[in-house]
């Protein structure tokens, strides 16, 4: 494993992101609205990983509320990582009995495939397994 991304949950896409350009030189490689979880997202180069900015597009998505709960700030939303089978290992961590979000993956940003690990199994990090389509190149 690797990590893939860290997801930074922002109050405001635009403003964000030119802080990381101003700032730190760095831009944006793309951009994807993922309606499923009700947010839209910059991907940011940064290395061998990427820094993914999260907007919500919607008060009640995951994204809106946590912004919410963290007082209209922003901050680290999720942690992911890389795996080869995410299938493979959402079943091996199901069955040794670790709390999950997602037993079997789902859509994420970029057209990875993507599965949560509830926080109350890592002591209160979101964390995320991520299988990048096959050919990806993520910067």
């Amino acid at each position: 494993m690797k990590i893939a991304h860290i997801g930074i949950a922002v109050p405001n896409l635009q403003e964000a992101l030119k802080f990381y350009k101003e700032s730190l030189g760095m831009d944006a490689a793309g951009f994807e609205t993922v309606e499923e979880q009700k947010a839209t997202v910059a991907f940011v180069p940064c290395g061998e990983s990427r820094l993914e900015l999260l907007e919500s597009t919607s008060p009640d998505g995951p994204i809106g509320k946590f912004v919410e709960k963290n007082k209209g700030r922003a901050g680290i939303h999720h942690i992911a990582l890389e795996v080869d089978d995410i299938a493979a290992e959402l079943e091996r961590l199901n069955d040794s009995g670790v709390d999950l979000i997602d037993k079997t993956p789902r859509y994420g940003a970029g057209g990875a495939k993507i599965g949560f690990i509830h926080p109350k199994a890592t002591g209160g990090l979101l964390l995320e397994l991520c299988q990048e389509p096959e050919g990806h190149d993520r910067k």
